[in-house]
């Protein structure tokens, strides 16, 4: 990892110099379900008055209860000139052909009261989901956008494989930045491709925000062996920190998401990014045990050799499909399936296995792979 470089940034971009964006995808909620405006608008405050500027939501967060709340705690409250808000148009969420998709857009800008976006995502680009952004014209619909005032810049957000997202930059070299799930944990996990993708984007020039920094408080409450990695350092910062920091200090990095839930979080955050100083080597160093304590907290002892796969006639990928499993600890399901989806996507499912037995014979492991995959399947093909 190389030390952040400002000087990148394209000259539109509204300069973002705490690094931190607040993300309202998981405000705090009353007893009733409700989102918690009061305190929302105590965190919009804090996050503002320490130089924060960049918002970040969707038309599907909270059944749109979260660009309501933008409204309620941000844009009712304060100028237009001091903050800049990002949302985001889904194609399979509430839509069903292209007039209802193009309708979140006006529901979205209503619902802000922001005027226009400064930043309009493409939402959650992935195997499953991307053909429907063509179908629906809805590149071109957000480029209009663009040239009629309404957006800012435009981009979209991906959990995908590399050979994907360079697809789509290929299909669409004018895309002005693309959001990321980037966190140390998933730097090197090919359910996610943190490093490749984000390499992609450097390669291409292309800034980057980036989502998932803790993912999804997973690295902000993490398990014990993390834990006593960080701890025996003895630095008086909270884990979630660590994990900041290494997000915000990769190059072309415009802004770091936060989903935060309570001003605790927002305090915390704001402690780490307002004076923020890149992780130096004795750093990257614990970042690099903490990523060794998590990939060995393993459920199936598989060391990834891929003896298994190069007799497999159904071509499946068994050593990336258990570390789908071995990296669940913590994770909602959903973010599991999607992992498993990646590394499945052109190749063969947990459940096309064929019983033939050539992984088992090659496995140095001894394992069990035939009964390990039909609990993959069990699992994670729901």
């Amino acid at each position: 990892m190389t030390e952040r470089k400002d000087t990148i940034m394209p000259e539109p971009f509204r300069p973002n110099p705490l690094r931190l964006a607040f993300g309202l995808m998981r405000l705090p909620k009353n007893a009733d379900g409700s989102i918690d405006i009061p305190q929302v608008c105590e965190m919009a405050d804090r996050f503002i008055a320490a130089g924060g500027t960049y918002f970040d939501t969707a038309y599907v967060y909270d059944g749109g209860d979260s660009e309501k709340a933008f409204k309620a705690a941000v844009a009712d409250r304060y100028p237009r000139d001091t903050y800049t808000l990002a949302t985001k148009i889904h194609a399979t969420i509430g839509a069903t052909d292209e007039q209802s998709a193009k309708q979140e857009f006006r529901t979205s800008l209503e619902r802000t009261g922001a005027g226009f976006f400064d930043y309009y995502l493409l939402h959650a680009l992935q195997v499953s989901t991307h053909q429907k952004y063509d179908d629906y014209r809805l590149w071109d619909f957000v480029k209009d956008l663009k040239e009629k005032g309404l957006v800012r810049h435009w981009g979209f957000s991906f959990h995908a494989d590399p050979a994907l997202l360079e697809r789509l930059l290929d299909a669409h070299p004018d895309t002005e930045f693309v959001q990321l799930q980037i966190n140390y944990a998933d730097w090197e996990n090919p359910g996610v491709a943190s490093r490749r993708n984000w390499e992609i984007c450097r390669e291409r020039g292309i800034p980057v925000m980036i989502m998932e920094p803790v993912k999804g408080g997973i690295l902000a409450d993490p398990i014990p062996e993390v834990r006593a990695v960080f701890d025996a350092y003895g630095a008086d910062v909270s884990y979630a920190s660590w994990a900041l920091r290494f997000a915000a200090g990769l190059e072309g990095v415009h802004a770091v998401l936060s989903g935060m839930s309570n001003l605790a979080q927002m305090d915390d955050n704001l402690k780490t990014m307002k004076d923020f100083r890149p992780l130096d080597e004795k750093e990257m160093e614990l970042i690099s045990l903490a990523r060794k304590a998590l990939d060995e907290d393993k459920s199936i002892p598989c060391t990834a050799c891929h003896y298994c796969t190069k007799g497999c006639p159904m071509n499946i990928p068994i050593p990336e499909i258990f570390n789908v499993i071995n990296r669940r600890k913590g994770s909602p399901e959903f973010r599991t399936i999607r992992e498993y989806s990646i590394v499945t996507a052109g190749r063969g499912l947990a459940s096309d296995c064929v019983s033939c037995g050539r992984c088992e014979r090659a496995c140095p492991q001894g394992l069990p792979v035939i009964t390990l995959l039909r609990k993959c399947k069990a699992e994670l093909e729901k």
